[in-house]
């Protein structure tokens, strides 16, 4: 048997466990939406895929990419690093290298941070915060906002007032509570009970459709936090690491949180790492003497895998400016958008800072459209957004996808490295897309047989 043929039946057989030994559901939804594809070689803002197919990547793994796919200089950091052969994660030395990012982390972020807990997720980076706020205050409960995203482990998916992805999983932590997103007045008529331990919000909710605060709204939240002795605690997992153009979105807005989570795009696409950033009182309050020393840890927390990839993630970012790149870039992709998508009834707002952008779609005026679109929403409300993600990718050769907590939204969220003829080609895209959405009923046609489809599945 030829080789090619040997390894095409393996890859086959390798899709056909997937599907049989781990989630049957996800591969059944991709096939759906036609974006079942095999990715030979991902680098930058391009996906190729095995049938020769060219994608650009405008969602970067829910904003992991920033330094682009697979680049050379944190590659280049990981090889040298295993093929050094050097500790791991022996769980009994000084692990320099987490030394070293730290202090990188805490100097980028400012703001009285100077302590870091390692982690390997976003998610288990606000069951810490959770569990040292409660240790620092002697108070249990939490405060969140609503259409939050922090995370889907039990502790992080009980400050998320969104009942799709709470549903079926039973009682979870019972004294936390939700008030809406910018609404000081709310925040504070619950903070004044004093029995919060912390009060923890996106600087910009991605998942709930890439929302921009208020003007002032943050920075109130922080003085009701002091005043009340709740801690400050910033989700910046798909917000930091640059992606908004400063370090932090938070220092849009000049904000001396408690602490800040950081994930997804610290590892570079390449190694699982997550932190938690504090300042001295926090940390102090948790490991408080000898014997604390390991009374909160991690088995992964500090390998130096993940901490070079760290490192090597930072080193990559600073270099190339892509901060400054993403506020540069990211507001004449939201202007360029605003223009050519103006004509169209059915886009209401086109919002973001730096390179995370959100196109938002709503209801039309005209009666021929309303009907049609308002059949959809019964059948299901992300049907809108799928049809749009299911025509970029398939016709467009462009992968992106809708906000998760609010199907109506349009996540724009390309690795940082992007050209502008990159952006270019998405607005080009998405203008033709949205443009078949008021023109076409071929748009609908598709609607129609995907909600079809779904409902044999």
């Amino acid at each position: 048997m030829p080789k090619s043929t040997t390894v095409i039946d393996a890859r086959v057989s390798s899709a056909s466990s997937y599907s049989e030994y781990v989630n049957p559901q996800w591969v059944a939804l991709l096939e759906l939406l036609g974006m079942n594809v095999r990715y030979a070689r991902c680098e930058g803002v391009e996906l190729f895929t095995e049938d020769g197919r060219r994608i650009l990547d405008f969602l970067s793994g829910y904003c992991v990419h920033n330094t682009g796919h697979n680049h050379t200089h944190i590659v280049q950091a990981l090889q040298k690093e295993l093929e050094g052969r050097g500790p791991v994660m022996l769980q009994s030395h000084v692990p320099e290298l987490a030394g070293e990012l730290a202090k990188r982390l805490c100097d980028l972020a400012g703001g009285g941070l100077q302590k870091v807990f390692f982690c390997s997720s976003g998610s288990e980076g606000v069951e810490a915060a959770i569990k040292f706020a409660r240790m620092n205050t002697r108070r249990d409960g939490l405060l969140c906002a609503k259409s939050a995203f922090h995370g889907l482990t039990a502790g992080a998916l009980s400050l998320m007032s969104d009942p799709f992805w709470r549903e079926g999983f039973g009682p979870l932590l019972a004294d936390a509570v939700v008030v809406p997103f910018g609404n000081l007045e709310a925040l504070e008529k619950q903070l004044n009970s004093r029995r919060f331990a912390a009060f923890v919000v996106e600087p910009i909710q991605s998942e709930a459709g890439i929302n921009v605060p208020p003007q002032g709204y943050l920075k109130g939240v922080e003085a009701i936090c002091r005043r009340t002795g709740t801690l400050f605690v910033v989700d910046e997992v798909q917000t930091g690491m640059f992606r908004t153009g400063p370090f932090l979105a938070g220092h849009h807005y000049g904000l001396r949180p408690d602490m800040v989570v950081l994930a997804k795009a610290l590892s570079g696409g390449l190694a699982p790492v997550g932190a938690t950033l504090m300042t001295d009182a926090v940390y102090e309050g948790v490991y408080s003497s000898l014997r604390r020393a390991i009374v909160h840890t991690s088995t992964f927390s500090e390998n130096s895998l993940s901490m070079r990839a760290g490192l090597a993630t930072l080193e990559v970012l600073e270099k190339e400016a892509l901060g400054a790149r993403a506020t540069e870039l990211g507001e004449e992709l939201r202007q360029r958008l605003r223009e050519e998508l103006a004509p169209f009834e059915m886009v209401k707002e086109v919002r973001g800072l730096g390179m995370l952008s959100g196109i938002e779609f709503g209801s039309p005026a005209k009666l021929v459209l309303k009907a049609a679109f308002e059949v959809f929403m019964k059948i299901h409300p992300a049907m809108l957004g799928q049809i749009v993600v299911m025509r970029m990718f398939r016709d467009k050769n462009i992968l992106t996808q809708i906000c998760g907590n609010n199907f109506m939204v349009l996540k724009v969220a390309p690795p940082l490295v992007a050209s502008r003829a990159q952006l270019d080609e998405f607005v080009v895209a998405i203008r033709e897309v949205v443009e078949l959405m008021h023109t076409s009923t071929s748009f609908w046609t598709d609607a129609v047989t995907l909600a079809k489809r779904a409902a044999k599945i």
